[in-house]
């Protein structure tokens, strides 16, 4: 298959792997270039540069295929990231977190395209203006972090894909072919996919993360507040907790609470990140498998 997207990022299929934060290991974001699709390494809780350089690097000895980054705007060192990662021959990543005008111009002069996330079609057409090469429509079902305002995938990738000319990503509920086939007749020309690549063999997410996946029903996701954003996640007892103010939200959303529920399988230590489309997900698979059955 040949478009716009697959074009633009060098790869066989339009199938973008998520930014999933911690979990976005090399073997993983390897695993879906190899299997024709574009991994992305994830920056936004690096707090500096050797570990996304590790990164790169440790992805490069397992493929030689493209892939690329996400630079989260709330993070102050993205910029440093982009020089690192055009340094390194990365090409093309994802923006997400806030706004891109700041650093679009840098990523053209360090020759990477950027892709942008965006929540609306009021969104999307700023980031058109500010120079996105393309824009991922982030529906409402999507996993992790997401804003306040925004429309389910179903609405919002044919409302993004008539506000602009750049191709259409479509993101938030996409996990298998239905949903790949779906989003291109809605007119996006590629898919980001990541609660679906969580729930894979090479993700180094622990086991119960996975399971509590497989597990869960559509309606098995809760949003969670957080000031300026709202976090999607498994319901859990301990997103109960939260959600009905039973306890202090700091020690659940730090580095050692994700370290210890999404890489030890501690349930009761952070919040698991996970779209509505685990109710679809049923078994935990190699990344060649995901992507097969997504494009048959």
């Amino acid at each position: 298959m040949s478009n716009r997207v697959t074009e633009m990022l060098g790869c066989n299929y339009p199938i973008v792997q998520g930014a999933m934060g911690i979990i976005s290991n090399p073997e993983m974001v390897a695993a879906v270039s190899n299997a024709g699709g574009f991994g992305l390494l994830a920056t936004a809780f690096a707090d500096n540069v050797d570990i996304i350089r590790d990164q790169v690097r440790a992805t490069q000895k397992r493929t030689d295929k493209p892939f690329g980054g996400n630079l989260f705007m709330m993070n102050p060192l993205s910029d440093r990231f982009a020089r690192l990662l055009a340094g390194e021959g990365v090409k093309a990543v994802t923006l997400s977190g806030g706004s891109p005008k700041v650093l679009i111009p840098l990523l053209h002069e360090l020759g990477i395209k950027a892709l942008v996330v965006v929540p609306t079609a009021k969104v999307a057409v700023s980031a058109e203006a500010h120079g996105a090469d393309a824009i991922v429509a982030e529906g409402s079902e999507s996993g992790g972090i997401q804003g306040y305002q925004g429309a389910s995938t179903m609405v919002l990738t044919p409302a993004v894909v008539d506000a602009v000319k750049v191709p259409v990503i479509a993101a938030g509920g996409i996990g298998d072919s239905r949903g790949y086939k779906a989003a291109l007749a809605l007119g996006a020309e590629g898919v980001q996919v990541g609660t679906r690549f969580i729930a894979s063999l090479e993700c180094i997410a622990h086991a119960t993360y996975k399971d509590l996946i497989v597990q869960s029903s559509e309606t098995g996701t809760d949003l969670l507040d957080r000031g300026r954003l709202r976090i999607r996640a498994l319901h859990t007892p301990l997103v109960e907790k939260l959600i009905h103010g039973q306890l202090a939200e700091d020690r659940v959303f730090d580095e050692k609470a994700m370290e210890a529920s999404w890489l030890n399988g501690d349930a009761e230590a952070g919040v698991l990140p996970a779209g509505q489309i685990c109710g679809l997900i049923h078994n935990v698979l190699s990344v060649r498998e995901i992507i097969e059955e997504m494009k048959s």
